[in-house]
């Protein structure tokens, strides 16, 4: 089996992930971490510490780091929402027929054995097995124990014909709008159909994932990634183990920092990119431990003793208190647990 990690110059959460991988995962063959820009002498850190790993580099890799360069020199903000989602498309292709895909901040908790996974995967028509799913609980879908330690997800959502669907998420002729004011649905159906799919923590057959990102086009589209999961549900509707779930979570992230801030601009006086920059150059010179709380994330008085001594004026503690605080109630309000590290 491959694991595949998206990274984006946080190298120290990347050492985290790393190590639990080693730590915890029997079974897999390959390693390999696509890179859409970190800076090279991190990269270089990285594989002298891991010399098994794969580092596979986007098309974009040299413009997001000449982004990175700029943006410590003259604050201008880094797109975010520009993807390599051609060097993702390309290496699921190129993977093992099921595989693990992850992100640099995210890393395993428990121990599992992903070659007995895949085997389970394989005969039980699994598609997509999470690994992770940020404890938050759906209380409508039951689940049902088909081997040990994987759990069944009973769905049922409403599927249609592929243009039924695309009106539906996307309110094409205000289709969605006509629904709701019909009481059919409401603010919470969308969300639902995130039920088939997992971005951070999950193990995927390959053909479903490739499904899921079709015609995403280099670009954050959430949309249509539910749109595309939905119509490989309405396909395969009688396949009650299309998505399946460890019994217990074996993976977990992190909500005290990002890649960027396109995605969490709250308007406090606080960039996430000096931030990581702050902590990046800590970790290259060996003064940051990155498994500090291991396997919770790094502890608040931990990251606040960096800032501290560093003191930039864009990267205070206080503000970056108040920036997690705002980030981890996006994910509150969902119903995950986030006050657990």
């Amino acid at each position: 089996m491959d694991i595949l990690i998206k990274s984006f110059n946080r190298p120290y959460y990347l050492d985290r992930c790393l190590f639990s991988i080693y730590k915890n995962i029997k079974g897999f063959k390959n390693i390999k971490i696509l890179d859409d820009g970190t800076p090279e002498k991190y990269l270089k850190k990285i594989l002298i510490k891991y010399p098994e790993v794969i580092i596979i580099k986007s098309e974009t890799y040299l413009k997001k780091n000449k982004a990175i360069e700029e943006n410590l020199k003259t604050g201008k903000e880094i797109n975010g929402f520009e993807i390599p989602s051609k060097l993702w498309i390309d290496s699921v292709k190129n993977s093992s027929n099921y595989f693990i895909i992850t992100e640099d901040d995210v890393w395993f908790t428990k121990s599992i054995n992903v070659d007995l996974l895949s085997k389970i995967m394989k005969d039980k028509n699994i598609s997509l097995l999470k690994l992770g799913w940020l404890g938050k609980k759906n209380k409508k879908n039951e689940s049902m124990t088909i081997a040990d330690d994987v759990l069944a997800n009973q769905i049922d959502l409403f599927t249609a014909p592929y243009f039924i669907m695309n009106m539906y998420f996307f309110n094409k002729y205000k289709f969605f709008s006509l629904l709701y004011k019909l009481r059919f649905v409401n603010n919470e159906s969308i969300g639902k159909y995130w039920e088939l799919n997992s971005i951070l923590m999950g193990m995927y057959k390959k053909e479903y994932w490739l499904k899921i990102w079709q015609n995403n086009n280099g670009k954050v589209n959430e949309i249509r990634q539910l749109l595309n999961a939905s119509m490989y549900y309405r396909k395969h509707k009688n396949n009650k183990n299309l998505i399946c779930q460890l019994k217990t979570e074996a993976m977990q992230t992190t909500f005290v920092s990002s890649s960027t801030n396109s995605y969490h601009s709250y308007g406090f006086n606080f960039d996430v990119n000096i931030f990581n920059h702050i902590i990046n150059e800590k970790w290259y010179c060996d003064n940051f431990n990155p498994i500090e709380n291991y396997p919770n994330d790094f502890s608040e008085t931990y990251i606040t003793s960096f800032l501290d001594e560093a003191q930039n004026p864009k990267a205070k503690s206080d503000e970056w208190k108040k920036w997690a605080e705002k980030f981890k109630d996006q994910y509150r309000v969902q119903g995950c647990e986030v006050d657990n590290n």
